[in-house]
């Protein structure tokens, strides 16, 4: 599971960071798997094909009764060299000088995020021995309750990396929830996962998040997918190039949140390699609110 930076320690008070290239400070623990979950299972989980020919969906659109229409479709239209992201997208924000979540990234969005060939190009690498990172908000801060978002991404093997989308309360706390989809170390499966709002255990740092199992889509993510969640009052769902692979009633929050792509290093003590270097592509990303 992935956590914003800060969630334990500036758990009520973030507020302040709500603006535009805002930083976030601070370290997070793991979180615990717990609950139960309604899982279907793909019966193709790649389906790269079907990806590779997929376009950014344009307009609103109508899922089993609910109508979502969309406040963001990003298709990375316009190039920025490196340093250049807020300058030639100023709806968009980042975190900068701090480190992420495990403590041993360091973000530095000048260094590591550019927008090329209709492509934002996360480029994960050390520099000096310093595994460098990035976390890009494609919509800013602007947070809504109930969404639908879906993006269309490949990532290289990057051995020490991991990517994620997620859902993170426009509170900055934690208790209230996230959704993670999708979320997987670079080179490995991905999997879905949503926190239950109010279970955070202060003792221990640890949420509990569902599924209880969470499922594990095989396959890796060097080939194009398209990953979309779904988030209503009475379920979160999740699907991998159109395939429902899982969803959950028992961990839905209720509270406004905003889409966060976050590129960090693994959540666990290993170290990371000097010498690994790849990048996280992504063609476009789709954000819908809920029709009233």
């Amino acid at each position: 599971m992935q956590h914003e930076p800060g969630a334990r320690h500036r758990l009520h008070t973030r507020r302040s960071v709500l603006q535009r290239g805002a930083v976030v400070a601070g370290l997070v623990g793991a979180a615990a798997l717990t609950g139960t979950v309604a899982v279907v299972l793909p019966t193709s989980a790649r389906r790269a094909d079907r990806a590779e020919a997929e376009r950014m969906p344009t307009g609103a659109l109508e899922e089993d009764g609910v109508r979502w229409v969309p406040y963001l479709a990003q298709d990375f239209d316009r190039d920025a060299a490196h340093g250049q992201l807020l300058s030639v997208y100023p709806a968009m924000a980042q975190y900068t000088g701090i480190r992420d979540t495990s403590g041993k990234g360091l973000y530095h969005p000048d260094e590591v995020v550019s927008v090329h060939d209709s492509v934002l190009d996360l480029h994960l690498r050390s520099e000096g021995g310093q595994p460098l990172v990035a976390t890009v908000l494609p919509a800013g801060y602007r947070s809504y309750t109930h969404q639908r978002v879906s993006i269309r991404y490949r990532a290289d093997d990057v051995p020490g990396y991991k990517f994620v989308m997620l859902l993170w309360p426009l509170s900055g706390n934690w208790d209230e929830g996230e959704i993670d989809w999708p979320e997987g170390d670079l080179g490995g499966d991905v999997r879905p996962v949503s926190a239950v709002p109010g279970s955070l255990d202060h003792s221990t740092g640890k949420m509990t998040f569902l599924p209880e199992d969470a499922p594990t889509i095989p396959g890796g993510q060097e080939d194009w997918h398209v990953a979309t969640m779904e988030w209503t009052a009475e379920a979160v769902r999740f699907w991998w190039d159109g395939e429902l692979v899982a969803s959950t009633t028992g961990a839905v929050p209720s509270t406004p949140m905003r889409v966060t792509l976050q590129a960090e290093t693994t959540v666990d003590d290993r170290r990371v390699p000097t010498d690994s270097a790849g990048h996280v592509l992504v063609d476009w990303v789709v954000a819908y609110r809920q029709a009233n």
